[in-house]
């Protein structure tokens, strides 16, 4: 049984987070630069058998897809290009960053931690795998 790779897509960062083989906890694996994610993942398809894709859909209030969607349509694309045996689940993504930034605040993180970017990504990437779990 492989595990379950979620990515919370951004033009400049890629938060990334990963279950466990049995796909009961989500943890938060790693914020990758976009434009090497792709190097990123040759490398960790190496090590690790994933099974499912999990890639956040950004969304506006009304259920319209956000402008950000354009950005990561042909991510999602090439994702599913160059690993064709891998499926790719989208999932709703609205106010991931904000949980995360609230997440941070509730386990006592100080603000110069709370303002690494990076950082968020990773935990929106979580909230997104999580998502994914608990509709499955």
């Amino acid at each position: 049984m492989g595990r379950i790779l979620a990515f919370d897509y951004g033009k400049k960062r890629t938060g990334l987070a990963v279950t466990d083989d049995l796909h009961i906890i989500a943890s938060g694996l790693t914020t990758v630069e976009t434009n090497s994610i792709f190097a990123y993942l040759q490398d960790y398809l190496k090590k690790e058998t994933v099974e499912v894709f999990v890639v956040g859909e950004p969304r506006k209030l009304d259920n319209s897809p956000s402008e950000s969607e354009q950005f990561i349509k042909p991510f999602v694309a090439k994702l599913s290009k160059t690993f064709p045996k891998i499926p790719i689940v989208r999932v709703d993504e609205r106010f991931t960053s904000k949980m995360a930034v609230r997440s941070m605040v509730d386990t006592g993180l100080k603000k110069k931690h709370r303002q690494n970017k990076a950082l968020v990504d990773e935990i929106s990437a979580t909230l997104i795998l999580q998502s994914y779990l608990l509709s499955r």
